[in-house]
């Protein structure tokens, strides 16, 4: 005969339940299978290496895994995001590139106890993460080391010596430093070795069109000299003080600029950098490992090094990459299990080391994994790539001052690189402003 539960008895088990504390269960619903939809790396070790670490945690955890790498050209794992998000049907765990946390943040698994947790182990995490991976003050997803790459200086070591009189070298040393030792480093004298540069026939290759590169190269220039084209509550700011500051110095550059600046795509300065023409440029380290690849010479006069500083900080363009997990998962418990080991120290270490070095983890308590020590040549050639605590500085992404829902806008009309363009036409400081504050309200409508 079975017991009869009063509600008196069902609130004691209930406050005894209370009291216990919160442990994570591993059951047989922690089991079963998970598919996985991940950015296609174009370091082609990186997708092995993947395959490897989760086949540790697959097999622990006795959880069969697809994986599904979906390249970035044509958009497709972009696509094939909207898709699945449209469907609430498809893959249980997804890579969410910059903006497409809060594009899909209703859909999401909050990842808030697991950050937590992170937070405690790796210490705090910059503000441009969590811009672009909370919604309403909730985590949506976990930042990860996978695909984020920001866009760091990457000089010539002889031109910079030669013709800017800089060595770039001693102010950024492959050991740890003082944040004395590239006080010199900032946006004014960025200009002049640009200047100096151009007249021996080696421009900066920096590209003003609404790609990519180009809103992460001007967005934080703009971001460092404090020009925000909006505030934190969507008010229009374009037309202050600092943005007219932030052009006059874009006025100032565009002389040492490639002709063809505007017309710039992603690959543009890769290319500059490759063939010899440029003396510098934004970028992560592809740039140079092609040029590793196919003009060694090149490659091994390479140095790179955080960006300059500006009135308000030193800034480094960043474009993270998260883990996240669709709310209409069929395996929710084994889903935020493996995104919290994809998360850990170790698997990042492990899965940064296989690309050379080209991702960037989300926490300063991991910049000293051996990797950036260890890739030549030059040896030490991306040992400053990662931000560490010396360089003083911080990530940004290009319209973090306003709200998302503005932000995403303004990047993906290029909004910041369009203003720098209108000045490489011709038209005044005022004109750029003028078109960029009839932009903004159009977003606000």
């Amino acid at each position: 005969m079975k017991a009869k539960l009063t509600r008196r008895k069902a609130l004691r088990m209930g406050a005894a339940a209370t009291a216990l504390p919160l442990v994570h269960i591993r059951t047989a619903g922690a089991a079963g299978k998970l598919s996985v939809a991940l950015w296609d790396h174009w370091v082609p070790a990186g997708n092995d290496a993947m395959r490897k670490v989760v086949a540790v945690w697959a097999e622990k955890n006795k959880v069969e895994v697809q994986l599904d790498f979906l390249s970035g050209v044509g958009n497709k794992i972009n696509i094939t995001m909207a898709a699945e998000a449209q469907a609430k049907t498809g893959h249980d765990l997804y890579a969410f590139d910059m903006w497409s946390v809060h594009q899909y943040a209703d859909q999401l698994v909050p990842m808030d106890d697991v950050m937590k947790v992170f937070n405690q182990k790796y210490g705090k995490i910059g503000y441009a993460y969590e811009y672009l991976g909370k919604s309403k003050g909730s985590w949506k997803a976990i930042p990860v080391a996978w695909g984020s790459a920001p866009l760091t200086p990457c000089a010539r070591i002889s031109m910079f010596k030669e013709y800017a009189k800089i060595d770039i070298q001693e102010w950024f040393p492959a050991k740890p430093a003082t944040p004395e030792t590239s006080k010199d480093w900032t946006y004014e004298t960025q200009l002049k070795a640009a200047e100096a540069c151009a007249k021996a026939g080696h421009q900066f290759a920096f590209g003003c069109g609404p790609t990519t590169d180009s809103n992460q190269t001007w967005g934080a220039t703009f971001g460092a000299f404090g020009a925000d084209l909006v505030d934190a509550k969507g008010n229009i700011t374009v037309d202050s003080d600092n943005v007219k500051m932030a052009l006059e110095y874009a006025k100032r550059m565009i002389p040492f600029l490639p002709p063809d600046t505007v017309s710039f795509d992603d690959a543009s300065n890769n290319r500059a950098l490759i063939s010899g023409k440029a003396a510098m440029i934004w970028n992560p380290p592809s740039a140079w490992a092609v040029a590793k690849r196919d003009a060694p010479q090149i490659a091994a006069d390479c140095w790179t090094f955080p960006n300059p500083r500006g009135p308000k900080g030193r800034l480094v363009p960043m474009r993270p990459y998260f883990f996240g997990q669709w709310d209409f998962s069929q395996n929710k418990g084994a889903g935020k299990d493996l995104l919290t080991y994809l998360g850990e120290r170790e698997q990042m270490e492990t899965l940064t080391t296989a690309v050379v070095g080209y991702d960037i983890p989300p926490y300063l308590s991991m910049s000293d994994f051996k990797i950036w020590e260890e890739v030549e040549p030059p040896k030490g050639t991306v040992y400053n790539y990662p931000i560490r605590p010396w360089h003083d500085a911080e990530y940004f992404v290009t319209g973090s001052s306003g709200p998302p829902e503005i932000g995403v806008q303004a990047w993906n009309r290029g909004l910041i690189p369009t203003m720098v363009s209108k000045l490489v036409a011709g038209q005044s400081i005022k004109q750029a402003i003028d078109w960029a504050k009839d932009e903004l309200e159009g977003f606000s409508r």
